[in-house]
């Protein structure tokens, strides 16, 4: 009889699956007992599950914040150097306008750099069909060539990574 009551409380004490639960003859006390221990346990994973989830989206919200603040980082950088030149151009005290010129070719080269470096493209459409998706009409004026050509650009436009930045402002002809 003491072995049995050994075997109880141990049985008691110890968590016992729901299979084991129903193969075992236990008394209703020792039941109830392996029924909370196991609730016991289901509470703690579904809160350790919950926590995880928790950390999982704060730690994503925090990435996308990250991403969001440094996104223009490296293009920005990159942008100091062209600055940079400018900034030495006009430090020079005794330049010559040819000097200054070369100086400024230099520096749009550098800046065309950054552009290409960065998937930023002109839209320079001169002679191209009119695209209301990248350019911008502001005038038409008669002429005999095709309809809705663009005759000439009054400011060039820009694309990145093929999405219009700025459309081009252009001149566009129309049929006499």
């Amino acid at each position: 009889m003491s072995d049995e009551l050994n075997t109880q409380e141990e049985n008691a004490e110890a968590p016992i699956e729901t299979t084991e639960l129903e193969e075992m003859e236990l008394t209703p006390e020792a039941q109830i007992e392996a029924l909370k221990i196991e609730l016991e346990e289901a509470k703690a994973q579904v809160l350790y599950v919950k926590a995880e989830g928790e950390n999982i989206r704060r730690r994503s919200f925090e990435d996308v914040d990250k991403a969001r603040k440094f996104a223009l980082e490296k293009f920005s950088g990159e942008l100091l150097a062209v600055k940079d030149s400018l900034d030495a151009a006009l430090a020079v005290e005794s330049a010559t306008v040819d000097s200054y010129k070369n100086g400024v070719e230099l520096t749009a080269k550098q800046l065309l750099s950054v552009f290409e470096k960065f998937n930023i493209a002109e839209v320079n459409p001169t002679e191209e069909k009119f695209d209301p998706n990248k350019h911008q009409a502001i005038s038409t004026i008669e002429s005999e060539g095709e309809p809705n050509t663009v005759l000439s650009v009054l400011q060039k436009g820009y694309t990145l990574n093929d999405r219009v930045l700025r459309p081009a402002l252009v001149v566009v002809s129309k049929a006499k």
